[in-house]
């Protein structure tokens, strides 16, 4: 977590663009990324610099030539003329780091940066935002990531058209469950800012390390196959790519991509691990509506298309957690339960979590769950695991205040995981409990409700009333010493 300093000088910044006159969150976001951007290509190239020295060899991908040394943020951060400042970085740094990557083979960034704009207005406000991003240390990739999540939560205008940012607690709980291995291919179809993708790529850096950096085609694999990103709003791309670069991976697969739409069809059996949080709102035409995705599940609803779709793009094994709106889970339309029968009797439906309707506050109060499924195409669901999220750490309210993370009564998510990963010992556990097992059976003959409260047995504690002649006699006494008050009273005022 960044510190409360950081979050000052963050704020600082946010304000300064705002009196500087761009008052637009998400052009704040793009503004600053992009600043963040070539700081972090500088040290990238100080890096690089220092190991050549090292080795007495050339600079391995080098990203400055002698002739752009004063494009290096290490350069004209100290300048000291705001003019010449604002000239070099609109007019030349700006310029190239829109073609970085050339022609053969562009890189995800220079391709999502080609409809980039620079609208910092004035020398004075750029010279005060290079500053104060320059006096807030980011040495290790996990303060710039924390910096940039808090950044990234600023966006007021976040909750339009059913996209909400999915809370960082919860996609790091999903991508747990999922332990994505470096033999995956990992895909967010609606990735939005890339938070699904960035997490993977924390849980793999901290636990296959070794083996991601065991040789250059294995570090390859992780920079450049490894994640793919789809999502159709160009500002989203570009944040989300240099969501990225500043968590680490170089070159992602993001791509500007209509997920659901026909001419995307053919992209299907690709990927081995999906994390998703798909908009949930909206209708789409049937003519604009990929054919294939009609002939899964009959619908113009997005949330039952998308999982339509999570279905096409996996791999026979691939597995996926994503999060959906409760009316997926026992919705009654012939879509809703031709889905939920195609994942149960068709595919391996592993587990739904449900969580509580305040996640996704301030932008919705939305009830949600994550459904959790393996691509088989030949069946295999045996028990479906449940598990009655109450709590997820922060209050329920707009406000989402941090509350205790290590009581299980404020934070549900260490017990969530821990039941998830020996959910082959959950068929003990009652009904009661908050998480339990139903045969594939049951929910066959529930016409495939999937809602927790379909299962779930509530226990109601018993209350000992008193009979009502004690309830009389307590009534009488009571009135007998109203009486003696009045009476008291009365007296008094005689």
């Amino acid at each position: 977590m960044i510190t409360g300093t950081i979050k000052s000088q963050v704020d600082q910044i946010w304000n300064a663009f705002w009196s500087g006159g761009i008052s637009n969150p998400m052009e704040v976001i793009e503004q600053m990324t992009y600043l963040l951007f070539i700081k972090r290509l500088d040290e990238l190239h100080t890096v690089r610099e220092k190991k050549a020295n090292r080795l007495g060899q050339p600079i391995e991908n080098l990203i400055f030539n002698r002739n752009q040394q004063k494009l290096r943020w290490s350069h004209f951060k100290d300048l000291g003329d705001p003019g010449l400042l604002y000239h070099i970085v609109s007019e030349e740094v700006f310029p190239f780091i829109k073609k970085l990557g050339g022609t053969h083979g562009e890189s995800t960034y220079a391709t999502h940066m080609k409809d980039a704009r620079f609208t910092i207005p004035t020398p004075a406000l750029l010279a005060r935002v290079v500053d104060m991003l320059d006096a807030i240390p980011m040495e290790d990739r996990d303060t710039k990531g924390d910096l940039y999540e808090y950044m990234l939560g600023k966006i007021a205008s976040a909750g339009q058209n059913g996209q909400f940012r999915t809370p960082r607690h919860i996609i790091k709980l999903m991508v747990e469950m999922m332990a994505p291995k470096p033999s995956d291919v990992i895909c967010d179809p609606a990735c939005g800012t890339a938070g699904f993708l960035v997490a993977a790529a924390e849980y793999l850096d901290q636990h296959h390390r070794d083996e991601i950096y065991a040789n250059k085609k294995a570090l390859k694999r992780f920079n450049h196959d490894t994640f793919h990103g789809f999502d159709f709003d160009s500002t989203m791309l570009r944040v989300g790519s240099m969501n990225m670069l500043l968590h680490g991976v170089e070159d992602p697969a993001i791509e500007n991509r209509d997920s659901l739409s026909e001419s995307h069809a053919s992209v299907e059996d690709q990927f081995s691990l999906i994390l998703a949080n798909p908009p949930f709102a909206g209708s789409l035409d049937y003519e604009s509506t990929a054919k294939d995705l009609q002939a899964i599940v009959k619908t113009k609803k997005t949330e039952l298309l998308f999982v339509a779709l999570f279905l096409r793009l996996l791999k026979a094994g691939g597995r996926a957690a994503v999060i959906v709106p409760d009316g997926v889970l026992f919705g009654s339309s012939k879509a809703h339960k031709t889905l939920r029968r195609l994942l149960v009797e068709e595919h391996k439906l592993d587990g739904i979590v449900s969580m509580p309707s305040g996640v996704f506050r301030p932008y919705a109060g939305v009830s949600t769950a994550i459904l959790l499924f393996t691509k088989t195409n030949s069946g295999g669901t045996d028990q479906v695991w449940f598990y009655d999220m109450q709590a997820d750490g922060y209050s329920l309210d707009d406000k989402r205040n941090p509350l205790d993370a290590d009581k299980h009564e404020t934070n549900n998510l260490p017990d969530v995981l821990t039941r998830w990963q020996h959910r082959d010992k959950e068929i003990k556990r009652a009904r009661t409990e908050q998480s339990f097992l139903v045969p594939k059976a049951e929910i066959a003959g529930n016409d495939y409700d999937l809602s927790i409260n379909r299962y779930k047995q509530v226990v109601y504690e018993e209350v000992q009333h008193a009979s009502p002649q004690v309830i009389l006699a307590e009534l009488k006494a009571l009135e007998a010493e109203i009486m003696r008050g009045m009476d008291e009273l009365e007296g008094m005022l005689k």
